[in-house]
């Protein structure tokens, strides 16, 4: 099994590859798992990991290399909504046999993944939380090569019905944009990081009162961390207010989700399972 490695989004640094490959070295002696980072991992153009053009030549270099078996995004941060339209056209049929894992900013190359009907996407831990030392490695590896239900988010066992992972911040940039993936049916789950409450609040306000939207089959929503402090203190959870926002809309509240930026994120394989 052999991983390719592309960061589309902030910089990335190569004491942190180091990092990760020296985990495969530890947990694969034999070599049955093998990653590698494209060289243009490590640009730095601005606040990006190289420009838009390496990190699209990257990507699809790397999707489209018959070696590989899957592709692990690096990192999150910022940038892969601006390299996402120009990769699609290249993919061959060789990318689509690909297993891709992600979440946070990987999500907009993700949904337009799954828009494009690329079988085998999901949500979950990139290749910068493997440094962990912990489960949350195994859960990606596990999925990206075997695709094994363990690592999945927990209601999705009991839940027949087609599901999806975004960020919020992600997902609701996305809607209305030529990335955005039709969901009707779906299940989607949902998290953040690092935002006071109130914009939780305005993009579920936003996300919620899209047409495409309210065709889901309802929401969850996962784990948002590192709270910015609102003052005033803004009353509501971040579930209390996914609440409210389902319940104004019409949409189904689901109830929570095992996903989030930290070492408990799971897999959610997106579409059928």
């Amino acid at each position: 099994m052999k991983i390719g490695i592309v960061n589309a989004s902030s910089r990335f640094n190569r004491e942190r590859a180091e990092a990760v490959l020296a985990w495969f070295a530890a947990n694969f002696p034999d070599g049955s798992v093998t990653a590698s980072f494209h060289p243009a991992s490590f640009g730095k153009h601005g606040h990006f990991g190289g420009d838009d053009a390496s990190r699209a030549n990257a990507f699809v270099e790397y999707a489209n290399d018959p070696r590989l078996d899957a592709v692990w995004f690096a990192r999150g941060g910022y940038g892969s909504c601006r390299i996402a339209e120009a990769v699609l056209p290249r993919l061959t049929a060789t990318a689509r046999k690909k297993r891709y894992l992600g979440y946070s900013d990987a999500g907009s190359i993700l949904a337009l993944l799954y828009k494009a009907g690329f079988p085998h996407v999901a949500h979950g831990p990139m290749a910068s939380d493997s440094v962990r030392n912990d489960t949350t490695a195994w859960r990606a590896i596990n999925w990206l090569t075997s695709g094994d239900p363990a690592s999945w988010e927990p209601s999705l066992a009991e839940d027949p019905r087609p599901a999806v992972a975004f960020n919020l911040s992600i997902i609701d940039a996305l809607v209305g944009t030529a990335l955005e993936p039709d969901l009707t049916g779906h299940v989607l789950m949902l998290e953040d990081v690092s935002e006071p409450l109130y914009r939780i609040d305005r993009m579920m306000f936003h996300l919620t009162g899209q047409a495409s939207i309210r065709k889901v089959a309802g929401i969850r929503m996962g784990r948002v961390s590192a709270i910015v402090e609102n003052d005033p203190d803004f009353g509501l959870t971040a579930e209390e207010i996914c609440r409210y926002w389902c319940e104004r809309s019409g949409i189904p509240y689901l109830g929570a989700a095992d996903i989030g930026h930290d070492r408990h994120n799971k897999v959610v394989p997106f579409g059928h399972r």
